[in-house]
């Protein structure tokens, strides 16, 4: 069977509120066909979002020009737990809504400089009136709405998990919710989904979001046909980093993951894992579709 894709991108992202490259920054691998055809890696490192952005525009108009089909995958949740769009009381209530509602929302200079806790301290007033549920800052952003610590109890029936976190992280794993502490999502979720946004608007058609605007399925050739650019969020769990010596870990990660991404296709595997494993997984198709999403290993 055919790949279903020709190149691999993996993202790994950063809510920095300043420059910064190495250790915990963005890092950006590519896999992808080189002169002799065959599969080759290459790693970026650039200090801003705003640098992040225009080096993926480039990479992936570079594969469009040589017709390539290219899966990127991010670091950071693409969906907000069920509930939180209605929440919000969005006019369209669900993950087109709050990703519309972040974009609109979202300053982020190109010296990094960021509003990520002004959004979640208006997200909160808007759904609880209360500091919750985003919740973890440093002392000098804490705001009306937006607490240091976290907060005792939850609000409402917006819960802390999405089914994709449940099923990927079990006990251990961390809310979008937790904005700041070790192994926060939340701030890279706000900060990271207007740029997805963005990359997809200007592709129009020829890219998608998984499993937004797939299905959660098990994709075919045909599902992917007129596409340039295939999204979706990846678990670290696809793949186990093994740093060379002297290599960052944060570019392992993404070295790792595009090289067990293009394994998984090559083997006709990694287009069964774009669908539900089991059959209980299967009774979460509607909310999963429409506003969690899920993430692509669990």
């Amino acid at each position: 069977m055919p790949r279903l894709f020709s190149a691999y991108v993996m993202v790994n992202w950063s809510a920095s509120a300043a420059p910064k490259t190495g250790k915990d920054s963005i890092w950006i691998g590519v896999l992808k066909k080189d002169v002799r055809f065959r599969l080759a890696f290459e790693a970026h490192n650039p200090a801003t979002r705003a640098e992040a952005a225009k080096l993926l525009n480039t990479v992936l108009a570079e594969l469009k020009r040589k017709g390539e089909r290219v899966m990127v995958g991010v670091d950071f949740p693409l969906g907000f737990p069920r509930g939180t769009a209605k929440a919000l009381k969005l006019k369209q209530a669900d993950w087109s809504g709050l990703w519309a509602f972040l974009a609109k929302e979202l300053v982020d200079k190109p010296t990094n400089l960021n509003n990520r806790f002004g959004i979640a301290n208006k997200i909160n007033r808007l759904m609880t009136d209360k500091a919750l549920p985003f919740w973890g800052c440093p002392a000098k952003d804490a705001q009306t709405w937006l607490s240091v610590t976290k907060p005792d109890g939850w609000p409402g029936e917006t819960p802390a998990l999405r089914h994709a976190d449940q099923a990927c992280g079990g006990a251990g794993a961390k809310s979008i919710w937790q904005l700041f502490g070790a192994g926060s999502v939340g701030s890279s979720a706000l900060v990271g989904i207007p740029y997805v946004k963005a990359l997809i608007d200007e592709r129009g058609e020829a890219a998608k979001v998984w499993p937004f605007q797939t299905g959660w399925k098990a994709l075919t050739e045909a599902d992917l046909e007129g596409l340039e650019v295939l999204f979706a969020e990846v678990s670290t769990a696809l793949a186990e980093p093994k740093a060379d010596a002297g290599e960052v870990t944060d570019r392992a990660q993404v070295r790792s993951l595009c090289e067990q991404l293009a394994r998984l296709d090559e083997s006709d595997k990694l287009a069964r894992d774009f669908g539900p494993q089991t059959a209980k997984a299967e009774k979460l198709m509607g909310v999963v579709e429409s506003e969690e999403g899920w993430i692509l290993g669990c």
